[in-house]
């Protein structure tokens, strides 16, 4: 047994007990849908031959009460099976989604770099549904069928031997056509889920920037986008629909052709007194009850391909280990100082051939206040998305304290480092929400002091409901200086040691740009603190300027300093005032 099959069932042990109820019941409900051609045979046969009908209508009467309590039971067991196996198969598909969500957060940012974000909801959503009904349908279908065709088979072999002959030698021909179907079945299903996750990515890549497609008018552009995408997706259907209608088709065929089978060989054999009516009239009710077990196994095959493709799809993801994890005997990071220090650092993404940067030596002492400048595109966000370890370094030592990085637990290490981004992401809630992003226990009023002290208190004041107003998705309702505040409100609630700021003030005007600023020095008061600068003239009172280039550290010093050298800070900054100007 391989490892996707233990996978696969080991989503069965939590409810062991529900599934082994839900196959006696489907077990209970085959068997009794075999009972009644007996019973009608027997009637045919004995009851209205050998009784007048004074005496026949009292035993049919108490048969027709057997019936009725055999319908009852039957009754029961479906509901039982078609209820409760489905909840079975519900909550595997809800131990599955959490699996890989969980299994989500545990990649780390080269993941997502190579990912469309549709395609992996897709993979949670639509993927898994299928999952679930081969979870619950597969093994009902098999003991149900297994049940109805060997419990028919014997019975019929009672009654007549070369009519039961006549009719199984269809069985083997109606398999070998589905095996043959299989192929093209397990081809179609995997096409049509591909196809899925593309129209789902295309779809959450316009909403995501709706704002980008109306500004440019390019409304045509995406639809015609879209009805290409729609059009594969329906080419990849047309392709599986041909198959299911192959499939539906054949197994109506073989049903006619056995009724056809037993019709003219029981009425040769009526005519040559080898069978009775009774008896014909039972082959005909049993063969229903023969092909229906033979169109669920070879349903089953479709179910399979369909539920396997998606079960597939989900193992995929689990497959990929995360490349970033803690390492054996990692520590907990405590009593933070912020001391931090680059040794012989070197960094390249797993699809390029040259480093983004390599050599680089900084030692950053506790409280100091760093700024990271250079051309772009020459790995300054990179550098610091380093210490997080949201990306693993490629040659060198990272240390905080003196202590390795990658022997600090990576929750410990990401709990003592603070992040405002330039694109700052809020999510869809309160602004009371998304403040207590940084700290899950906050009490209200803490989270007002961080907003205080984040220059964001007064605005959220003028908000319609203040601390309890919705922001709408990614605070779409907030202007980018608010929401940049809210942000580092979130890291002033967080309370880290240690403090990265990724060009927090490029994107905003100048009045924004000024109560931002002030937020975020008042954040980095007393705590180690990069900042990653655009607009040069916010960082002039840095302790210590680094100038980042391909090679490493170009330059190093205060700005003073720099501009004396007359080298490539200067270069900067006079381009950038030029730009100002």
């Amino acid at each position: 047994m391989n490892k996707k099959t233990k996978k696969f069932l080991s989503y069965y042990k939590p409810y062991i007990g529900l599934f082994a109820a839900d196959m006696f019941f489907a077990l209970l409900a085959s068997a009794i849908s075999l009972i009644y051609p007996i019973i009608v045979r027997y009637i045919t046969n004995n009851i209205l031959v050998n009784y007048d009908i004074s005496e026949s209508a009292p035993i049919i009467i108490k048969l027709l009460f057997v019936m009725l309590g055999l319908a009852a039971i039957e009754y029961v067991s479906t509901y039982f099976t078609t209820y409760k196996g489905h909840m079975m198969g519900a909550k595997m598909e809800y131990d599955m989604r959490n699996d890989i969500f969980e299994h989500y957060q545990k990649l780390s940012f080269s993941f997502y770099d190579n990912q469309k974000t549709g395609q992996l909801m897709t993979r949670i959503t639509n993927d898994l549904f299928d999952v679930t009904e081969l979870c619950h349908h597969g093994p009902e279908d098999i003991i149900i069928s297994l049940i109805k065709f060997v419990g028919a088979f014997f019975i019929l072999i009672h009654i007549n031997v070369p009519l039961t002959m006549i009719v199984f030698a269809f069985i083997p021909i109606m398999f070998i056509f589905a095996m043959l179907m299989r192929g093209k079945m397990r081809r179609a299903f995997r096409r049509n889920r591909e196809r899925i996750a593309d129209i789902n990515a295309q779809i959450e890549d316009n909403l995501s920037g709706i704002r980008v497609v109306k500004s440019f008018a390019n409304e045509a552009v995406e639809i015609d986008k879209f009805h290409e995408g729609n059009a594969r997706f329906v080419d990849s259907k047309r392709n599986s629909y041909w198959t299911m209608g192959a499939f539906h088709s054949g197994l109506t065929l073989f049903t006619a052709l056995i009724n056809i089978a037993v019709i003219a060989g029981g009425g040769l054999f009526i005519a040559n007194e080898i069978i009775n009516v009774g008896d014909l009239l039972a082959f005909l009710l049993y063969v229903n009850t023969l092909v229906d077990p033979v169109k669920k196994l070879i349903n089953f095959t479709e179910q399979f391909q369909n539920g396997m493709s998606g079960f597939n799809r989900f193992y995929e993801i689990l497959e990929i280990e995360p490349d970033i994890v803690d390492s054996p005997g990692a520590i907990e990071l405590k009593d933070v100082k912020g001391e931090i220090e680059f040794k012989n650092v070197a960094f390249k993404y797993n699809d390029t051939l040259g480093d983004v940067f390599s050599n680089i030596n900084l030692k950053v002492e506790a409280g100091e206040f760093i700024a990271l400048v250079g051309s772009s595109g020459v790995g300054k966000t990179t550098m610091c998305s380093l210490i997080p370890r949201f990306y693993e370094v490629t040659d060198g030592v990272i240390t905080i304290d003196g202590t390795d990085i990658k022997n600090i637990k990576l929750k410990s290490l990401r709990k003592n480092i603070g992040i405002v981004q330039q694109d700052v992401y809020l999510f869809s809630g309160t602004v009371l929400d998304n403040i207590r992003y940084g700290k899950a226990d906050a009490t209200e009023e803490e989270i007002i002091m961080a907003a205080k002290n984040a220059n964001a208190h007064d605005f959220i004041m003028e908000l319609p409901d203040g601390y309890h107003t919705d922001i709408g998705q990614r605070g779409v309702k907030l202007s980018g200086g608010q929401k940049q505040r809210l942000s580092i409100a979130r890291v002033f609630l967080k309370n880290p040691p240690i403090l990265i700021f990724d060009e927090a003030t490029s994107s905003l005007d100048n009045e924004s740009e000024k109560v931002v600023q002030e937020s975020l020095e008042k954040l980095a008061k007393n705590r180690t603190t990069f900042v990653i600068a655009h607009r040069l003239s916010t960082i002039k009172n840095a302790k210590r300027i680094v100038v980042l280039t391909e090679e490493g550290i170009g330059e190093s010093g205060t700005h003073e300093e720099l501009l004396a050298k007359n080298g490539i800070y200067s270069g900067l900054y006079k381009l950038s005032y030029s730009q100002q100007e």
